[in-house]
């Protein structure tokens, strides 16, 4: 079965007033970065695709936190400048664990160069794929994080009758 909207789920890891993103020699937009992410597998939650996607895209293994924020690229309505594929991509704030250090995989993504902490402060100059850096540096400021629910961890219980009035 094929679906009209991929899922992707990706990294925001931060330290130091610096935020680790990956480095792209872009064939057609020259040098650009972008956050650990990519499409969540089957079978694959999107915290653990959170963590695979880091793992494999930055050498750097997480602990995944909250849900930061929600990117939308939807083809029709940005002249197909990334393809036709309709993406939703779920960005975590993360945790880099201690020891693991971040480094270009063996093999990395095509046109991927590099792996760099970049200065927060300098997002707005940064070349990122999606034109979010001025909406990560909102979150770092205001951190509204979104809270995610996962069925397998709700646990189970009775259902319970909520009444809702409207004024």
């Amino acid at each position: 079965m094929q679906f009209h909207i991929r899922v992707r789920a990706g990294a925001v890891i931060i330290e130091d007033n610096q935020i680790l993103l990956t480095e792209y020699n872009d064939p057609i937009r020259g040098l650009v970065y972008d956050l650990p992410a990519g499409g969540a597998e089957p079978n694959e939650s999107l915290s653990e695709a959170v963590v695979r996607e880091a793992k494999e895209e930055a050498c750097v293994d997480i602990e995944v936190g909250p849900l930061a924020f929600v990117y939308e690229y939807a083809p029709h309505l940005n002249k197909r400048k990334y393809g036709d594929t309709h993406t939703l991509v779920m960005m975590f704030e993360c945790k880099r664990k201690e020891g693991s250090v971040p480094k270009l995989p063996a093999t990395p993504d095509p046109h991927q160069t590099g792996v760099k902490w970049l200065p927060i402060a300098e997002l707005h100059k940064i070349p990122l794929y999606a034109n979010i850096g001025n909406h990560i540096q909102e979150y770092i400021v205001n951190r509204r994080s979104i809270e995610l629910l996962e069925e397998h961890k709700l646990g189970e219980g009775s259902v319970q009758k909520v009444e809702i009035t409207f004024e």
